[in-house]
């Protein structure tokens, strides 16, 4: 790469970055620390491959080649001893972020919205995607991917840049968005959806299907404001729908909590199952907890399916 070509390259990552960190500043800064808080916990994919980085010694066998051989370590033991490095080998991870109108919804000015934090924790995960050599693809709010998957910083500003457009477009409206997957992915992609997931549940399941029937693995995290978890409600309420429901006015909203709390039960095992059947994982996440530990476990479940998949 010359230099000419580099510096180019440069001004393009600080423009991309720049008109981001425009458009989406303090949930911009608030990935990013979340991301280098979990980071320095995580590790390697902890497997055996082509790299750099030393894994772990192991008795030689005769499928290793003589020049795997760490001397220094057979001559403290009386075996002979490989040195192994880690697995390096990149993969795609194609992430879907949930911006619909109802993801704009939050119980307190407190906390943050649905989409808020749907956004955030994508944009996290994709900074600890490509500093761990991953390529990542951005599925837009219907489901098509947008651009090719990349690497890299620019990866990232991307994908911002692109949730940024989702949020400025959904935040006024009132049209549901469907869950839509009809489009091809990249072979042995690993799939990762954040959304409410308070979707039918035939809608859900087509989604889950489209992906899976392509051998992609999925991990699915559901994001809620707690109000719509434990319904602390009381006394007369009137519910409006974001999406054109229309509105339904509860009389005595606690006498109403039993059920509604069945029935989210019984939604979200629903959830579960469909995820289950496909192999996927599932996971829950509230707003008012802190979105490192719903990164952590998301990105240990990434890990798991490199280090599982080969890919």
């Amino acid at each position: 790469m010359t230099a000419t070509t580099t510096r180019e390259t440069s001004r393009r990552l600080r423009t991309a970055a720049d008109d981001v960190a425009a458009r989406l500043p303090p949930l911009l800064v608030q990935a990013k620390r979340i991301a280098a808080t979990v980071a320095l916990g995580s590790h390697g994919r902890r497997r055996a491959g082509p790299g750099e980085s030393f894994w772990q010694f192991r008795p030689y066998s005769r499928d290793d080649a003589p020049q795997s051989i760490d001397w220094r370590q057979t001559a403290k033991f009386d075996h002979v001893f490989v040195r192994d490095r880690e697995w390096v080998a990149a993969q795609t991870v194609a992430i879907w972020s949930d911006t619909s109108p109802s993801m704009h919804y939050r119980s307190t000015r407190s906390l943050p919205t649905k989409a808020e934090r749907a956004v955030v924790l994508a944009i996290a995960l994709g900074e600890l995607l490509v500093d761990g050599g991953e390529r990542i693809l951005r599925l837009s709010a219907n489901g098509q991917p947008q651009r090719a998957a990349a690497a890299g910083r620019l990866a990232v500003a991307q994908l911002a840049d692109g949730l940024a457009g989702d949020l400025d477009a959904s935040a006024d409206s009132k049209s549901p968005v469907p869950m839509r997957f009809t489009t091809t992915l990249p072979r042995h992609a690993a799939v990762v959806m954040i959304s409410d997931l308070l979707s039918p549940l035939a809608e859900i399941a087509n989604a889950i299907k489209a992906l899976s029937h392509q051998g992609s693995a999925g991990h699915i995290l559901q994001v809620l404001d707690p109000a719509e978890e434990a319904l602390p409600f009381k006394g007369r309420i009137r519910f409006v729908g974001m999406e054109s429901e229309g509105e339904t006015i509860v009389e005595r909203a606690e006498d109403a909590r039993a059920a509604y709390a069945v029935r989210m039960q019984t939604h979200r095992a629903g959830v579960r199952e469909l995820a289950a059947r496909a192999g996927w994982s599932f996971a829950v996440h509230h707003t008012d907890r802190p979105p490192q530990l719903a990164l952590s476990a998301l990105h240990q479940a990434l890990s798991g399916y490199a280090a599982g998949s080969g890919r």
